[in-house]
C-alpha cells in the first residue's frame, strides 16, 4: 500500500517522540500552562481525528508559543498541523506550513528531521519524486540512531516503487531488512511492512515466486500481530499479483482491502481497491463500483477542499486577531509613552528652568565679581600710575631743591629766584599729574578741558595744533567715547612728551552720521612697530577695543608717527567713569 495515511500514522508516532519539555518562567507561567494545555488537547483531538478542532487548538497554541518564543513547541505545533494537512489531502498546504517551522527547529535536530520528512510526503504524494526523495535523505542525515532513520529510509524505498525503480527499492529493502533491529518482536509491525513492499518489488521485476512468498507472509504477519491497517496494504499488493493470474482470487483481495479501508475511513484505500476492481470487469458489480469510484472521488475532493479553506479560515482569522490585538497593544503603548514623554518633558523643563536661573545667578556673581576685580585692578594700576610718576618725575626734584636750599644762602636775590622756579617747576608738574587723573568734564566745556589739557604740552620747542574740534557735535557723543577720548590724548601727549622729541604735533578730528575719528600725527622720531606696545600705549588699544572702536598705527624710525583712530557715536557700553583710568 503507497498511499499516504500508513505515513502519517508513522508521523505521528514520531513526532510524539520529538517532545521536549520547556523551562517554565514564574512571569510567564500563566500564558505557558493555557498554551501547553491547547497543545495536548489538540494532540488527544488528533488521536482521535477530530481534525479540524485539533488544527484550531494547535493554531491557538502556536500563538501562544509565539508570546513566549517557545521554538521548540513552535516548531512541534506546526510539524503537527502540517501532518493534519495531509491527512486532508492540502499537500501544498502542509508544505508551507512545515517551511514556516524550518526557522524555529534549527537547533532541533528531530524536528529538522520531521520537518523533512512531511516534505518528502507530500511531494511523493504530488509525484514530485526526486523532490520527495531529497527531503528523506536530508531527513536520514538529521536521525541519529537507525530507528530514528528507518522511516523516511522505507519511504525512499516506496518511492523507488513508484518510479519504477525496483531494483533500487529491492537493494534499499533489502539492506534495511538486514538491520538486527528488525529482528526484535517489538519490530514486527515495520517488519511485515519492509517484507510486503519487497515482495512486492520482486514481483514487479518477473520474480512472482518469491515475491508471492514475501507479500504473503507479510500478510499472515499482519494478521498474526492485528495490524489491520496494516493488512489494507498486503491484500491491495496481492489483487495486483492476482490481476494477472486469478481474477477471482484478485477480486477477493481487492473487496477484502475496500472492506477493511471502509470500516477504517482509509478514502484513498478505498479508492484504490474499487480501481482493482473495475480494471479486472470480473463481476456484474463492475457498473456499481464505477459508481461508488466516482461518487466516493467526489466526495473526498470536496471535504477535502472544505478543509483546506477551514485551515485557511482558521490561520486568516487567528492572524487578523493577532494583528488587531498587537494593533491595540501598540496603541496603549504609544499611549503610555506619550504620557510617559509628557512626564519626562515637565521633569525635563522644570530641571532646564532651574539650572538657567542658577546659571543666570552664576553669571551675574561672576560678572559683578569680574567688575570689582577690574575696579580693584584699574584703581590699583592708577595709584601705581601716580605713584611711579611721582618718585620719577617728581622725587629728585624735590630732593635737588631741599639740598639747594640748604646748601645755598637764600638771602641771596638770584639764590632766592632760582628756588622760586624750582619750587614753580614741581607744582606746574603736580598740577599735570593732577590733571591726567581728575575727572573729566564730559558736558559743555568738554571741548574748553580737552583744548586746556593738550595746550599743557606745548611749549616753544613744541608746538600742538588742534582742528575740527568744535565742529563735532560733542552732545550726540555719549559719556563713555568723550571720556575715552580724553583718556587717549592724554597717553598720545604722555607718549609723544616721552619718547618722539616732535616739535610739531597735528591732531585733527572728523565724524560722520555714524562715527567720530581721530587722526594724531607728529613728526618725531618714530620707532620700529613691534614697539610701539612697550612704549606705553597699550593702554590707548585696550580702550579703543573697550568702545567697539579701530585703531591705526603708522610709524617707522626717523619718519614720525601716526595713529588713526575711529569709534562708533553710539554704544551700548555703560561703563563708570572711574573704570576710564
Amino acid at each position: 500500500m503507497l498511499r499516504s495515511p500508513f505515513f502519517y500514522f508513522i508521523l505521528l508516532i514520531f513526532l510524539f517522540s520529538c517532545k521536549e519539555e520547556s523551562i517554565t518562567h514564574p512571569d510567564v507561567e500563566l500564558i505557558r500552562k493555557r498554551a501547553l494545555n491547547l497543545r495536548d488537547t489538540a494532540d488527544e483531538n488528533y488521536v482521535k481525528e477530530n481534525f479540524n478542532t485539533a488544527f484550531y487548538e494547535f493554531n491557538k497554541s502556536k500563538d501562544l508559543f509565539e508570546t513566549l518564543k517557545d521554538s521548540t513547541n513552535i516548531s512541534y505545533v506546526l510539524i503537527q498541523m502540517a501532518a493534519i494537512q495531509q491527512i486532508n489531502g492540502d499537500y501544498y498546504g502542509s508544505k508551507e506550513t512545515v517551511t514556516e517551522a524550518l526557522p524555529y527547529a534549527k537547533k532541533n535536530k528531530n524536528h529538522k528531521s520531521c520537518i523533512n520528512n512531511a516534505l518528502g510526503i507530500a511531494d511523493k504524494e504530488l509525484s514530485l519524486y526526486q523532490d520527495a526523495i531529497f527531503y528523506y535523505e536530508e531527513s536520514v542525515k538529521d536521525s541519529d540512531s537507525f530507528q530514528e532513520k528507518f522511516p523516511p529510509l522505507s519511504n525512499i524505498a516506496v518511492v523507488y516503487i513508484l518510479q519504477k525503480k525496483y531494483d533500487k527499492a529491492i537493494r534499499l529493502l533489502e539492506s534495511i531488512l538486514s538491520q538486527r533491529l528488525l529482528n526484535e518482536k517489538s519490530n514486527a509491525r515495520s517488519i511485515g511492512r519492509i517484507q510486503d513492499n519487497l515482495g512486492y518489488a520482486y514481483f514487479k521485476i518477473g520474480m512472482d515466486e518469491k515475491g508471492f512468498h514475501l507479500m504473503d507472509k507479510a500478510l499472515q504477519t499482519r494478521i498474526e500481530i492485528k495490524d489491520t491497517y496494516g493488512s489494507i496494504e498486503s491484500y491491495l499488493h496481492l489483487a495486483d499479483y492476482y490481476s494477472k493470474q486469478n481474477l477471482q482470487k484478485s477480486d477477493k483481495n481487492a473487496l477484502a482491502a475496500y472492506n477493511i479501508s471502509t470500516k477504517l475511513n482509509s478514502i484513498d484505500e478505498r479508492l484504490e481497491a474499487l480501481q482493482i476492481l473495475i480494471s479486472n470487469d470480473n463481476s456484474s458489480n463492475t457498473s456499481k463500483y464505477t459508481q461508488k469510484y466516482f461518487t466516493l472521488n467526489d466526495s473526498i475532493i470536496k471535504v477535502r477542499n472544505n478543509f483546506k479553506n477551514k485551515s485557511a479560515k482558521i490561520k486568516y482569522d487567528a492572524k487578523k486577531e493577532k494583528d488587531e490585538n498587537e494593533k491595540l497593544r501598540l496603541e496603549k503603548a504609544e499611549n503610555q509613552l506619550s504620557l510617559q514623554r509628557a512626564k519626562y518633558l515637565k521633569i525635563v523643563s522644570v530641571i532646564v528652568f532651574a539650572f538657567l536661573v542658577i546659571l543666570i545667578f552664576i553669571l551675574i556673581r561672576y560678572y559683578k565679581n569680574k567688575n570689582k576685580a577690574i575696579e580693584f585692578k584699574t584703581s590699583y594700576n592708577t595709584e601705581t600710575r601716580i605713584a611711579k610718576k611721582i618718585h620719577d618725575e617728581l622725587a629728585n626734584d624735590v630732593f635737588q631743591v631741599i639740598a639747594f636750599a640748604e646748601s645755598q644762602p637764600l638771602s641771596v636775590e638770584n639764590t632766592k629766584e632760582n628756588l622760586l622756579q624750582k619750587l614753580d617747576d614741581i607744582y606746574s608738574r603736580v598740577r599735570g599729574i593732577s590733571r591726567e587723573n581728575n575727572s573729566i568734564d564730559t558736558g559743555a566745556n568738554f571741548t574748553r578741558s580737552i583744548k586746556e589739557m593738550l595746550s599743557a604740552y606745548n611749549t616753544r620747542e613744541r608746538n600742538i595744533m588742534v582742528t575740527n574740534l568744535e565742529n563735532i557735535n560733542w552732545e550726540n557723543i555719549d559719556d563713555i567715547k568723550k571720556i575715552t577720548i580724553s583718556r587717549i590724548l592724554q597717553e598720545l601727549m604722555v607718549n609723544m612728551k616721552k619718547h618722539s622729541e616732535a616739535s610739531i604735533v597735528v591732531i585733527r578730528f572728523e565724524s560722520d552720521q555714524k562715527s567720530i575719528s581721530i587722526n594724531y600725527r607728529d613728526n618725531g622720531k618714530g620707532c620700529e612697530k613691534s614697539m610701539v606696545v612697550k612704549n606705553g600705549l597699550q593702554n590707548m588699544s585696550n580702550r579703543v577695543l573697550a568702545v567697539k572702536g579701530t585703531f591705526d598705527i603708522e610709524t617707522e624710525p626717523d619718519k614720525g608717527f601716526k595713529v588713526k583712530i575711529s569709534m562708533p557715536e553710539q554704544t551700548q557700553i555703560k561703563l563708570k567713569e572711574k573704570f576710564a583710568y
